[in-house]
């Protein structure tokens, strides 16, 4: 049948719905004197109409074809279509009227009216009847998407009804979180609360759960969708009126605010000016030149006008987004742009591209920094932010360049973090390097979190957001130190560029802020209200998920409270104790041989004896 059905043409359908029409009328004038009282039987009565019979079905063919009934469809068959039928049944109950007076025989005025009534009642019956058995048909013939519609508005309504007309999907009933609508029936379909979607999934076959809720939150709308998909269905959700005319954008609620809006301070901009003259026509080489730090870096020491700037990185794509970046600035400025791909752990690389273009400034960048992912692979960590210091800052010795400046971290100073301890180890290969050192200034740059740069909590927290939560905060106590990229890249070139050698520079990061707090303002900067006991009806929920291992709940920037000023209100020298010759030569030979090995144990336990606080900190963290 859905064979026979598919093959018929749009003309050939019409002609089906015409043949119903005109078998109605003799089915409609007997159902008419039927009602009528009348001596005789209606049948009797039907046969003396007979001779009239095919001149009103010929007027009703007519009428019918002009006014375009039979080629309305049975899923458009609505008020216009219902309007053209109440037409054809009047004109085919006036051409009966005016043939049974000319002709006879004779019939009373009600007779007419009933015969109209009744062939527009048959007629739409027949259409509503022949809906439904060809929609049997194709629902048998082809598998239908069954639909669950999340939202019983204005909005929900109007989706159900369009998509009854539908070929391909049906839906099945409403869920809604307003408690006044439960239970009731909405065009023909019923709204059930939301905690019966698994049940109605299950027992109803849902395919797909369209959410019919526009005017909700993107925050609103992502928990819902989350809850939704573990249950294994496809959901998608229906823009709204604004969105679908284009007077709003199909973009997230969540705007990105600046970073410097959450510092709780203002920004400090402290310009280079005499600083800028050592970097200025000089060959500079960035390592890490492609992450948040090294491009900034670049950026800044760019306007100092090198007359050579070498991009050395690792990642492909960070390079070619970097040197993409610069390019246009750099031929603006007559520097001379070199991007590098390579590591720093390259003991033939390195010496062979700082010789090549004579590299007179090293600002040493690279290493890994994601506090979980050093510790879950720690030799890779150690290899990169250890072995690549070593290297590079040999090679640049032997090559003589005039200063290597070292970007370092707070979570060196008494590090419960596989990355920490390998921050510090490469600050102390600098210290020993700057004491045998005649020719090369070695130093290095301490400072804290920084806002904006990758991984760092601000763009985790609005990626959260986006996704409409919850935020994650790994402990309420914890505290972090931040600055923005742009203040703190200023305060390392102006550091580097006063350093004598060997100094461990800190910077000044202000009051250490609340990462709970952060949170709190990050939510409140996208827009959306914080959802927690005080405010069940919030939009985002901070999550508490316990800290990662190797984290601590506050970093300090310094080993020891004596601090040295400088001539730069922002920058403090650390006196710090350091390690002799042989003992950074013992450690070394020992961590290159548990890194050949694979060893991760014989690593750790060099970190636990070299490097000051991380086997007592590591402990007293686990334990508390």
């Amino acid at each position: 049948m859905f064979n026979l059905i598919s093959a018929l043409s749009r003309k050939q359908k019409s002609y089906v719905f015409l043949a119903i029409d005109l078998a109605l009328i003799p089915l409609s004038l007997l159902f008419t004197l039927t009602m009528q009282p009348s001596p005789i039987d209606a049948l009797q009565g039907l046969v003396v109409l007979l001779p009239v019979l095919p001149y009103v079905m010929a007027v009703m063919a007519l009428a019918s074809t002009k006014l375009g009934l039979p080629m309305v469809q049975l899923n458009a068959y609505e008020r216009h279509a219902v309007g053209l039928t109440a037409a054809v049944a009047g004109l085919t109950a006036g051409a009966l009227a005016l043939l049974t007076q000319l002709f006879g025989p004779a019939l009373s005025l009600g007779t007419y009216v009933i015969f109209a009534t009744s062939l527009v009642l048959f007629m739409m019956a027949t259409r509503a009847l022949m809906h439904q058995i060809v929609l049997m048909i194709y629902r048998r013939a082809s598998p239908r998407c069954r639909v669950l519609i999340y939202g019983a508005g204005t909005t929900g309504t109007q989706l159900a009804q369009a998509l009854k007309s539908h070929d391909g999907i049906d839906p099945v009933a409403f869920v809604d979180d307003n408690n006044s609508l439960q239970g009731m029936t909405l065009v023909g379909l019923q709204v059930f609360a939301p905690s019966h979607i698994q049940d109605l999934v299950l027992r109803r076959q849902i395919n797909r759960v369209l959410l019919a809720m526009p005017s909700q939150s993107q925050p609103k709308q992502a928990q819902v969708i989350q809850r939704l998909q573990r249950l294994g269905v496809e959901v998608q959700a229906l823009p709204s009126f604004a969105q679908l005319i284009g007077e709003e954008a199909l973009v997230d609620k969540l705007t990105l605010v600046p970073p410097q809006k959450f510092l709780g301070r203002k920004t400090r901009k402290m310009p280079l000016s005499e600083a800028s003259n050592s970097y200025a026509d000089r060959v500079v080489l960035i390592s890490g030149a492609g992450g948040s730090i090294g491009s900034e870096l670049c950026h800044q020491v760019l306007m100092c006008r090198p007359t050579k700037l070498v991009l050395f990185e690792l990642s492909e794509l960070a390079l070619y987004t970097v040197h993409q970046e610069l390019s246009e600035l750099a031929q603006a400025s007559g520097v001379t742009l070199v991007p590098v791909l390579g590591s720093v752990t390259d003991r033939r690389q390195v010496p062979r591209v700082l010789e090549t273009h004579r590299v007179q400034v090293v600002l040493h960048a690279a290493a890994y920094k994601h506090v979980p992912l050093v510790e879950a692979n720690p030799l890779p960590g150690l290899a990169n932010n250890v072995f690549g210091t070593q290297n590079m800052a040999l090679a640049a010795a032997q090559a003589g360049v005039e200063r290597f400046i070292l970007i370092s971290s707070d979570k060196a100073v008494r590090p419960t973090n596989v990355m920490g301890a390998s921050k510090r180890m490469a600050e102390l290969l600098l210290q020993d390097l700057a004491q045998r050192s005649s020719s090369t200034i070695f130093t290095m740059v301490r400072f804290g979190n920084v806002l904006g740069s990758s991984g760092s909590v601000v763009p985790l927290f609005q990626e959260q957001i986006s996704r409409g939560g919850p935020v994650t905060v790994t402990d309420p106590r914890v505290k972090r130190y931040f600055m923005t990229i742009s203040e703190a890249v200023q305060l390392v070139l102006q550091a580097g560029a006063e350093a004598l050698g060997g100094e461990v520079f800190v910077l000044d990061m202000g009051e250490p802020v609340s990462i709970l707090q952060l949170a709190r303002q990050v939510i409140e900067s996208a827009g959306y209200s914080l959802r927690d006991a005080d405010n069940p009806e919030g939009e985002i929920e901070i999550q508490i998920i316990g800290l990662r291992p190797g984290e601590k709940l506050e970093e300090e920037l310094t080993l020891t409270d004596e601090l040295i000023t400088t001539r730069h209100a922002k920058i403090f020298c650390a006196r710090e104790a350091t390690l002799s010759e042989i003992e950074v030569a013992t450690f070394m030979r020992g961590l290159r041989s548990a890194v050949a090995a694979g060893d991760e144990a014989a690593a750790r336990q060099l970190l636990h004896r070299w490097v000051e606080g991380y086997g007592r900190q590591d402990t007293d963290r686990k334990s508390s």
